[in-house]
């Protein structure tokens, strides 16, 4: 699968999920969920309407948590704690 391929897929499935849903809240992981992970930090978790939430890991494989990235001008990252 090319790369232009799979941005069209992952785009359109991750909509499915996500495009209309609210933000409900925001948290970091517990220390529990960060020992259930086997990782370091707490990444920021954006909580949404349908119970599902959304959290930043440092890669693809979940090796550890990540920051947000935003474009507010006051606050440019969301960081791990």
């Amino acid at each position: 699968m090319s790369n232009q391929e799979a941005v069209k897929r992952w785009t359109k499935d991750v909509s499915k999920l996500i495009v209309g849903r609210t933000i409900t809240g925001f948290r970091y992981l517990s220390e529990k969920e960060q020992e259930d992970l086997g990782w370091y930090r707490a990444a920021p978790v954006l909580m949404l309407d349908d119970g599902n939430q959304i959290f930043a890991s440092a890669d693809d494989e979940g090796n550890d948590a990540g920051a947000l990235f935003t474009t507010y001008e006051s606050m440019q990252t969301i960081p791990v704690i």
